[in-house]
């Protein structure tokens, strides 16, 4: 059984997001939480966010605590750029591309022996 939360169109670029889920792959929920509670990037409060609504899923679906989740898969998806020109010098324009994610996470039961 896996339960699946995704939040789309979340305005940070994949790659910070990336270093952020890194650390939490594969973790207990709990222990994953603790994780991104206490690391500074602001990537982090999004995916905990997210991470929250997987597991609000999985207790009103299937009935589970955190303490008998683990994360089976987390990544982050490139979503749309938003594109914005900002004025340079001369009469010049220069593009500014803001990246968006999609980012998804995959919760299941803590199977003993794992």
């Amino acid at each position: 059984m896996v339960v699946r939360a995704r939040a789309r169109y979340v305005r940070r670029t994949p790659r910070k997001v990336r270093l952020v889920i890194d650390h939490v792959r594969g973790k207990p929920v709990e222990e994953a939480r603790a994780l991104l509670r206490n690391t500074p990037r602001a990537a982090a409060r999004d995916v905990l966010k997210l991470l929250d609504s997987a597991v609000a899923n999985a207790e009103s679906r299937h009935e589970l605590t955190p303490g008998e989740l683990r994360i089976a898969r987390i990544w982050a998806d490139e979503g749309p750029t938003i594109k914005r020109w900002r004025p340079r010098a001369f009469g010049r324009a220069t593009r500014i591309d803001k990246r968006t994610s999609h980012i998804t996470v995959e919760l299941e039961p803590i199977v003993s022996g794992r």
